[in-house]
């Protein structure tokens, strides 16, 4: 079959022939490959910056953000069928017996850091005709979610993030989070930084829990992402606009960072308000030292009760609030959600998608001959 894999010892990147895998065991199940969403992680792997194959192999197989479609069950598999659309989780647990997280399915808060990742370290990926995985790490989703369901995988994040949000503000016995949810009463502000998949998925999903959600992103409105933005309910704030953000600065309850970019996050810090939560998403890349005032963010988290939260990967239960979510999101804001997936290639193009700059939100990597598009999203800039 084919896939798309990285070199990593010979700085390659290409189309290979690999062996269609089979089951093997009776509790796996086999996919046909439909959609390969593309991040930023795939393509610093294929910038050679990090990423390492399964310890037998030359190459790595690519691809973390999936969707499939179930053509083969083994023989102890319930509750999955012929033809079900399937997304895969990423990460497989540790192997060391200590490690809590890992032997209660929690690999997504591994303490050892031996995981593997599919498509990423140790595991061959998706971006491959046909996947073999056992089926506990598989979610079935809707078919009504075929066009959007490669969205879980980054919308997993925002799920896991807003498990953690609703454990923290508990201790705040003045919130009452089902009224926030039935948005009825005084809304919570949050505020995301970025305008990519993961910051939108994000800023959707803060929408849909009741937060009053505010977007930074570096481009002047109007642009195609500020539109998006408004379409489904934010507010759009660029670096020109900053001024008028002025009056929240110490009323945002939650910053959700989804660029990277350090330097942004620890300013942004200055908005935040009393008993507030800042979410960490973002991995910066290596570079040079930044230079932060460290004194004002631990006065601050001191003084004001702050909580300041990484999340990294996902676990089962945030598949399936992410699956919950997109359907939600896709019913209050049809457009505004196909409009996240800016183009679909062919395995051909791989090279664009990887080591090119396709632009966009969301682009794809299909399997499905039929869904290729050569449009691409009139909301994309």
């Amino acid at each position: 079959m084919k896939t798309v894999a990285v070199f990593p010892y010979s700085h390659e990147v290409k189309i290979i022939d690999h062996d269609e895998p089979r089951i093997t065991r009776p509790s796996e199940i086999k996919l046909r490959m439909l959609d390969v969403g593309i991040c930023g992680t795939d393509r610093e792997i294929c910038a050679f910056e990090y990423g390492a194959p399964p310890p037998d192999s030359e190459y790595l197989i690519l691809g973390h953000e999936s969707l499939g479609e179930v053509v083969e069950i083994g023989p102890a598999v319930a509750g999955f069928a012929v033809g079900d659309l399937v997304v895969t989780m990423v990460r497989r647990p540790c192997h060391h017996p200590e490690c809590q997280a890992c032997r209660s399915g929690n690999q997504d808060f591994c303490s050892t850091g031996d995981f593997t990742e599919r498509g990423i370290k140790g595991q061959h990926g998706f971006m491959a005709e046909y996947v073999v995985d056992e089926a506990q790490y598989m979610c079935v989703a809707p078919r009504a979610l075929r066009d959007i369901a490669v969205l879980v995988e980054p919308l997993t994040i925002a799920a896991k993030a807003l498990f953690q949000t609703r454990s923290i503000l508990q201790r705040l016995p003045w919130v009452n989070l089902s009224q926030l949810q039935d948005r009825k009463g005084d809304n919570l502000h949050a505020l995301v930084l970025g305008a990519g998949a993961v910051g939108l998925l994000g800023a959707m999903a803060l929408c849909n829990f009741g937060f009053e959600t505010y977007v930074y992103d570096r481009a002047p409105a109007p642009n195609s992402k500020s539109r998006l933005v408004e379409s489904f309910g934010a507010t759009y704030v660029s670096e020109q606009d900053l001024n008028a953000f002025v009056h929240l600065v110490g009323h945002v309850e939650l910053v959700y960072e989804a660029t990277g970019a350090s330097q942004l996050a620890f300013r942004a810090m200055q908005v935040l308000a009393p008993n507030s939560i800042f979410i960490f998403t973002g991995v910066p890349a290596l570079g040079a030292t930044s230079h932060v005032d460290t004194d004002a963010i631990m006065r601050n988290a001191v003084l004001k009760n702050q909580v300041i939260l990484g999340t990294v990967n996902a676990g089962k239960d945030a598949y399936t609030a992410a699956i919950q979510a997109l359907a939600t999101m896709s019913e209050r804001w049809p457009t505004a959600v196909q409009a996240l997936i800016t183009r679909r290639y062919p395995l051909a193009d791989y090279r664009e998608l990887l080591v090119g700059r396709p632009g966009g939100v969301k682009n794809v990597l299909s399997f499905d001959s039929e869904r290729v598009s050569s449009r691409v999203s009139s909301m994309a800039p």
